[in-house]
């Protein structure tokens, strides 16, 4: 392979990466979004589970619940709280 062969391949293969880099920039960004949100469940988790002597709520700490918290916000935390009084009671 000569030397504008290797350019052309080179040109050819920066193309390709710009384009691959087009196509999964959105669904890149989501999923980094929403494992930032999971981790803020896990801190909120962590505060709720902190506080339970206090409060008596108490979540179990899993990823599910991360999960739910970070993709709901607050109203996944007052969802799960909910779901647990009802299945205590």
């Amino acid at each position: 392979m000569d030397l504008s062969q290797k350019a052309a391949l080179a040109i050819f293969g920066i193309f390709v990466l710009g384009a691959v880099v087009r196509l999964f920039k959105t669904p890149l960004k989501v999923a980094l979004q929403v494992l930032a949100n999971t981790l803020l469940g896990f801190g909120a988790l962590l505060l709720v589970n902190m506080t339970s002597a206090v409060t008596g709520l108490s979540l179990g700490f899993n990823m599910v619940n991360a999960l739910i918290i970070g993709v709901l916000g607050i109203p996944g935390l007052g969802l799960l709280l909910l779901v647990q009084w009802l299945f205590s009671t």
